[in-house]
């Protein structure tokens, strides 16, 4: 044990009696504001008060041991919660267009003909599973972490719907006139025998989405943070292989991971009981969320970005891959 430990080891006990002292460690002494190159025991508050307000045996020793001491104030440190009002925001949080329930705050990115800053997530997390024409969202909605499940409301807005990309219905609204007068008529006849049934012609969409994609616009800049809870920044993109290992921080479950079982995948995906959605060039993994992680990003455990995630059961997770996500929405990461 060297000179310093043993020191901060001494006279821990008698630093954290002092009023607001949550800790001491080994840093660099500062002075007004620049680094002196000093080592000192710097000892961490909750809150700085100004030394005429505090009795001599409340103060901060100039000294410990041979050490000269300095005083950073670093608020209230608890255990960070990922559905609590955070500010400013990191990835990995609950968040949510106002008419949904929560999902999860995946990556900041920055609009690549604006170069400003943008929360990213899903359609379904920020703009309310919108294909676009439902009414179900429109562009400048209210964006709230966290999230309206997690006690979100009015005052907890973090920013504006500002781009998303529509999720187009394996089944919609046929625009055909023929398909129209044949519903027509067959509403007719089916109204003779059973009056209150209605039949609806529907047209089944003959593509795939990409992705399930959507970006906010933070009220300012300083309320989100890159560094995703758990993992840190992200260094970069990377392509899924079948066999890599991947990890993600999301809303509900936190920090896990999961290995990548099929790429460039099509599947159909419940969106609720009475509408799926085709999705063309996914990402399959093993099991690594749970509801409420939606929008979370995935990563190689090397901290490259590989994917967003969307979708899920007790034994797959379904992910976009983030090549598409970024052009489709003409974004890039933000990385570290």
């Amino acid at each position: 044990m060297d000179v310093f430990t043993k020191v901060l080891k001494r006279n821990s006990v008698q630093l954290l009696d002092l009023p607001n002292v949550v800790g001491g460690g080994k840093g660099w002494k500062m002075t007004r504001g620049e680094s002196t190159q000093d080592l000192s025991v710097v000892v961490l508050v909750s809150k700085k008060v100004p030394r005429q307000e505090l009795t001599r045996s409340e103060l901060v020793p100039q000294k410990l041991g041979t050490f000269s001491t300095d005083v950073i104030e670093v608020g209230d440190i608890r255990f960070l919660s990922r559905t609590e009002f955070l500010r400013p925001a990191p990835p990995g949080v609950s968040i949510g267009h106002y008419q949904i329930s929560a999902g999860t705050f995946g990556a900041v990115v920055q609009d690549r003909r604006t170069k400003e800053l943008l929360i990213l997530s899903n359609n379904h997390v920020l703009a309310n599973s919108t294909d676009g024409r439902d009414g179900r969202a429109k562009i400048g909605d209210p964006i709230l972490q966290p999230g309206p499940h997690d006690g979100g409301k009015k005052e907890h807005l973090i920013g504006h719907l500002h781009r998303f990309i529509p999720l187009s219905r394996e089944f919609g609204t046929s625009g055909c006139p023929q398909a129209a007068s044949v519903e027509k008529f067959a509403n007719r006849c089916l109204h003779a025998i059973r009056p209150n049934y209605r039949m609806m012609l529907q047209r089944q969409n003959p593509q795939g989405n990409l992705v399930d994609a959507a970006v906010a616009r933070p009220l300012k800049p300083e309320l989100i943070t890159p560094e995703i809870m758990d993992i840190g920044p992200v260094k970069g993109i990377r392509e899924a292989q079948v066999g890599m290992k991947l990890v993600k921080s999301g809303r509900s479950s936190g920090f896990n991971s999961a290995e990548v079982k099929v790429v460039s995948t099509m599947m159909r995906v419940a969106l609720s009981s009475q509408e799926s959605v085709l999705f063309e060039d996914q990402i399959v993994t093993g099991p690594m969320a749970s509801p409420g992680d939606s929008g979370s990003l995935v990563l190689d455990q090397e901290g490259y970005a590989v994917g967003l995630l969307f979708a899920g059961s007790d034994s797959a997770s379904v992910v976009n891959r983030i090549q598409n996500v970024t052009d489709l929405l003409e974004v890039d990461l933000v990385f570290g």
